[in-house]
């Protein structure tokens, strides 16, 4: 096992104090730190910390050995990479609409694009990889977010307490398709609407909101929500389409589970992301980057089902997070009172990050110590690992694949 030292991603969306703080940096940041990445994505690839101080990329660390990092098994089922990326995720401003797709849509999107000569790098690329993309997202924070297609009925009731003639119409279209054929039908008018026909009605919009978000009604947060997402993107049809979606606030230690073809935006909080390795993203709207509206419907899902959270699972003295991927698998460990000493589950490689307290982690005649936004690399060969919560409070997550 060997400490890790990983990347921070800046982008205008994050958090000046929630990373810097992990980190035991200076806060606030000179600059909005949205991402601490950990794994061996080749954009920016976490890297080992050796005994001697030196460092070395887990991504050539991977290439160079890939059997005794990740395992003979699990070397051959991953093509000799890490099938998954985990990440803290810092959210001061809301991130894009987006959606990702399923395994056979990112295998043919990926082809045609590169039989069409797309670079792979180019602005208006959809598919950078062959990988679908299904990610989880744990809160640390109190979290929020929109997830998936409200059920038609509570829409329809929505956009009659909005009370703006405008939308009257579009109301009583999906009352009386009231299912996923009329979501769809909404959606698709909506996210094509010319931006002069935008430019009109999401002020109306605002000003219905602003009635709403008022009354303290069933709609009240709904309506707030998106007030400040046509503050934030004037004109924008992702914040009609936004009315589309459950508003969900996860409290720390609940997640979410995203599969392909959920529309879903983070819109404030910090959490634990983990992901398969992939960076295939359809956007809907809230961004100023490329949004093709014809892929993004085919690959969007719009069953209006609960939102998917999870509370976990115990699992041997942790929490664990079960989904349909293979790609990842998130446990936690919360409440550490100093005293339990936990088995760490054996099975592939597996990334070690504490995020509040400290833990002594042992194996085999050694053992190491980390520190609230410490990190380790646990190679597939290395079993009978233990963790000790060193004082009240400490809280580790513990990432690996579904494979079991």
């Amino acid at each position: 096992m060997e400490l890790l030292d990983n990347p921070v991603r800046a982008y205008a969306w994050g958090s000046r104090t929630v990373i810097a703080e992990l980190l035991g940096q200076e806060v606030p940041s000179p600059h909005p730190q949205a991402e601490l990445w950990f794994g061996a994505h080749p954009a920016d690839p976490s890297r080992l910390v050796h005994e001697d101080g030196s460092h070395t990329s887990l991504l050539d660390a991977l290439r160079a050995d890939p059997e005794r990092l990740l395992g003979t098994d699990r070397s051959g089922h991953w093509d000799a990479t890490l099938p998954f990326l985990l990440k803290v995720l810092a959210a001061d401003e809301p991130l894009s609409l987006q959606a990702h797709p399923s395994i056979e849509q990112a295998r043919t999107g990926f082809a045609h694009e590169d039989a069409a000569g797309i670079p792979r790098d180019a602005a208006d690329r959809n598919y950078r990889d062959a990988n679908h993309k299904p990610e989880l997202i744990c809160a640390l924070t109190e979290f929020h977010a929109l997830v998936g297609f409200r059920t038609p009925e509570a829409t329809v009731r929505l956009l009659r307490e909005l009370e703006v003639p405008e939308l009257a119409g579009h109301a009583e279209l999906l009352a009386a398709q009231p299912d996923q054929d009329g979501l769809r039908a909404l959606f698709t008018t909506w996210i094509t609407l010319p931006q002069s026909m935008l430019d009109t009605l999401v002020p109306a919009l605002q000003d219905g909101c602003i009635r709403l978000a008022g009354t303290g009604g069933e709609f009240h947060a709904e309506a707030r929500t998106v007030l400040e997402l046509s503050e934030r993107y004037p004109g924008d049809a992702g914040v009609l389409a936004a009315l589309l979606l459950n508003r969900v606030t996860l409290a720390p230690g609940e997640a979410l589970y995203l599969p392909a073809g959920n529309l879903h935006a983070y819109l404030s909080g910090a959490g634990i992301e983990l992901m398969a390795n992939s960076d295939n993203v359809l956007r809907g709207g809230l961004t100023p980057k490329h949004v093709d509206v014809p892929e993004l419907l085919r690959v969007l899902d719009f069953a209006a089902e609960p939102p998917p959270v999870l509370t976990g699972e115990p699992d041997g003295g942790w929490i664990r997070y079960d989904t349909p991927a293979k790609e990842f698998l998130l446990r936690r460990l919360a409440d550490g009172d100093g005293g339990a000493v936990v088995a760490v589950p054996d099975g592939g490689p597996r990334i070690l990050l504490c995020t509040a307290g400290s833990a002594c982690v042992r194996a085999p005649g050694t053992e190491l110590k980390i520190t609230r936004g410490g990190s380790l690399w646990l190679a597939a060969n290395e079993t009978a690992l233990s963790v000790q919560p060193l004082v009240e409070g400490t809280q580790l997550f513990l990432a690996s694949d579904g494979l079991g």
